[in-house]
């Protein structure tokens, strides 16, 4: 089954990269007044910190928002679009170095997946107003997961690799939303992990599973992204080929490094970001 998985991954992969590939040329004489440089260097360095555990999307619509490289309403389609490739090599590496249970693995990837693609669709024909509505509190539920981790408000964990009957179809359910939020930029890493600890599975098997999880629902909800024209085609592109470079990097040549102080930027950054959203959704027509 991890076989198949593997698979599923590689089409998946090439999929993406097809349908992003022809929209991007399609579309190359009217692109977006982004910068190349300043968007590859956020779709690194998010994507590089993504690997250790930080996340990616909070850091991510902070940096968009201050650099001023695409417009509100277009952030989660491009960071959905952007982290694509660099979240599949990232399933790729974990699900093959960590064992998981393979029907738990799946499920929860399959739950995930169908979400994301009812968020999608929802998502994109979203007005600029409830874009920053919904990602201003968005950023909040972020900050409280990173800050109840930092703070070890999240307890929990165990050695179980697998779930099964009622706590098995929590987490499918749980998936599933988390995946339908995620398209409208909540990031699936801390409260999927969050959720990993609580319903007693290693504290190891959260990375195959939250990486697993993104890798299946973000191909089909960034193509709907796509073919809705919802998404920065430009800073996109710009930003997920550094990405990819970065999940090497960090995976296997860095692994790991001193968090702490990082994660309580990361958290002071997510907050500022969250009070400018909602400050602009309540103040600018």
């Amino acid at each position: 089954m991890i076989t198949l998985v593997w698979i599923s991954l590689a089409g998946l992969t090439l999929w993406f990269a097809i349908v992003l590939a022809r929209d991007f040329l399609a579309h190359r004489n009217a692109l977006e007044n982004s910068s190349w440089l300043k968007t590859s260097i956020i779709g690194f360095v998010v994507n590089f910190f993504d690997v250790l555990g930080i996340g990616a999307f909070a850091p991510q619509t902070a940096l968009l928002k201050f650099t001023k490289q695409t417009k509100d309403k277009h952030i989660p389609g491009t960071m959905n679009v952007a982290n694509t490739l660099p979240v599949l090599l990232q399933a790729l590496i974990f699900i093959t170095i960590i064992e998981v249970e393979p029907f738990t693995l799946i499920a929860m990837f399959v739950a995930a997946a169908l979400g994301a693609v009812m968020g999608a669709g929802v998502v994109a024909k979203l007005s600029e107003k409830r874009i920053r509505l919904v990602m201003g509190f968005a950023l909040l539920v972020t900050a409280f997961f990173m800050l109840a981790t930092n703070m070890e408000w999240i307890q929990g964990g165990g050695e179980a690799i697998g779930l099964s009957q009622g706590k098995l179809a929590i987490a499918v359910i749980a998936n599933f939303v988390l995946g339908a939020l995620m398209t409208a930029g909540i990031g699936l890493y801390a409260p999927c992990m969050a959720l990993v600890f609580a319903l007693g599975l290693s504290p190891k098997v959260a990375f195959p599973i939250m990486m697993g999880s993104c890798a299946f629902l973000m191909p089909p909800a960034s193509v709907r992204f796509i073919k809705e024209g919802a998404y920065n085609r430009k800073a996109a592109l710009a930003m997920a080929i550094p990405g990819v470079v970065a999940v090497a990097i960090a995976a296997f040549i860095v692994k790991s490094l001193d968090l702490e102080v990082l994660r309580w930027v990361v958290i002071g950054v997510i907050l500022y970001t969250s009070m400018v959203m909602l400050h602009a959704a309540f103040t600018k027509k």
